[in-house]
């Protein structure tokens, strides 16, 4: 079912005297509505109550990366308003802590309540791969504005991913494409042709280097090194003295922020890896502003003169709201995936409720249909469609490159690579 525009979606309702007519077949009344069946069940919100989804991001620790995302969500529920004659609230911020276990917490919090109809969410891969089987069996949706592991979703050729659920959703895109932008860029830009490898073996990190390592040997390229370390270590000289004695000319590196962090202030002083080219998280310009000449992969860094169909509001207008609201501008490029995320969930809630007088009925089986259904969908990071597998993103990145030590804003550095699947 295609997600239509806000002012042309309609439900079906029936006046009583028609009920038998009406929910002839897969239509179930209750109270007077049709309401379709669902083998998922379906949410009753009852006059006077809210619609309740819920925000599931990193809030403490790296908690930079998910504020700013939960804060947006906030804003599109502001901008879009009730639905039907309900508010919609998100009660109160889950912290998932970018972890397995607390991924899997959220989750259990959230089935706890059999009011939740939808969930914004998670920040990293890692809380998603636990997150999303029980949300799955739960029979709710789950959107994501940051998971980026190719297992949550597919290969992008039809194959579902380890970690792939039904009722999982993301606007942001899947590492098979930034990957592919990083490898191009590498290969194609700066020829190189030896590179290295640095992951975590968290879902996200080793998801990613796996994807570029891919596409880097696809076009002719050889990955010598791919090494790997544990979250919280400091000492890198080791990993980095056995990527050396393979003599790679660039070293690709999406860890979280500490670890990239000790690599980027490490490597200089490892013999042979002075002049290494070095492709990092953005959270390096953070973390180690210091360290110049380094590139990250980013996505949807611009998004000046979109405006997102359902609110009516651009990028530009977002923005100013955000800081008029907290005081600061955002510090996550991806904010903005996670506001269209929030609508693309409140306009499927719209399209499949049901009222009859001041209640509303939610099927959770005709929501997925709806999310699964989204077609060209103008968000403020373009146009936004979903496939069978949940991935919604629009698969483009940008590379910059780290010139400033000044410079801790990602929008402000030069654009060095564009990329578009």
């Amino acid at each position: 079912m295609m997600v239509m525009q806000r002012e042309t979606m309609k439900t079906k309702s029936c006046p009583r005297s028609a009920l038998l007519v009406c929910c002839l077949g897969l239509i179930l009344a209750l109270g007077g509505a049709c309401v379709p069946a669902s083998p998922l069940g379906t949410v009753v919100v009852g006059p006077g109550e809210e619609i309740q989804i819920r925000s599931l991001e990193v809030l403490t620790g790296i908690g930079v990366r998910g504020i700013p995302r939960q804060r947006a969500a906030a804003l599109a529920v502001e901008d879009y308003g009730p639905i039907k004659g309900h508010g919609v609230t998100m009660g109160a911020g889950l912290d998932t802590l970018c972890t397995a276990e607390g991924g899997a917490a959220a989750a259990d919090t959230v089935v706890g309540d059999r009011r939740v109809v939808g969930v914004i969410g998670t920040s990293c891969s890692v809380g998603a791969v636990e997150a999303a089987p029980v949300l799955s069996e739960a029979g709710l949706v789950m959107i994501s504005a940051s998971n980026t592991a190719p297992s949550l979703t597919s290969d992008l050729r039809g194959k579902a991913g380890e970690h792939s659920y039904a009722g999982y959703y993301r606007t942001a895109s899947n590492d098979l494409h930034q990957g592919q932008a990083v490898a191009e860029f590498a290969y194609r830009e700066l020829g190189l042709r030896r590179m290295a490898t640095v992951d975590d073996g968290d879902p996200y990190t080793s998801g990613f280097t796996g994807a570029f390592a891919a596409a880097f040997e696809a076009l002719g390229g050889a990955v010598v090194a791919a090494a790997q370390i544990s979250r919280g270590d400091g000492d890198m000289a080791p990993v980095l003295s056995g990527i050396a004695a393979e003599s790679p000319e660039g070293l690709f590196f999406p860890v979280f922020p500490d670890e990239a962090a000790a690599i980027a202030r490490q490597v200089g002083e490892v013999d042979g890896l002075a002049d290494l080219v070095l492709i990092g998280p953005d959270s390096l310009l953070l973390a180690a502003p210091e360290v110049v000449g380094f590139y990250v992969v980013v996505p949807e860094l611009h998004f000046e003169g979109n405006v997102n169909e359902a609110t009516g509001k651009s990028g530009e207008d977002v923005v100013a709201d955000y800081v008029a609201r907290y005081g600061e501008a955002p510090t996550s490029t991806s904010f903005v995936h996670a506001y269209d995320a929030t609508t693309l969930l409140l306009r499927a809630i719209e399209a499949v409720a049901v009222a009859d007088g001041e209640t509303l009925y939610i099927s959770r089986a005709r929501l997925r249909e709806a999310l699964s259904g989204t077609r060209r969908f103008q968000g403020l990071i373009g146009e936004i469609s979903c496939d069978r597998f949940g991935d919604c993103g629009t698969g483009r990145a940008y590379i910059v490159r780290h010139t400033d030590p000044a410079v801790t804003e990602i929008t402000e550095l030069p654009v060095v690579y564009y990329y578009s699947p």
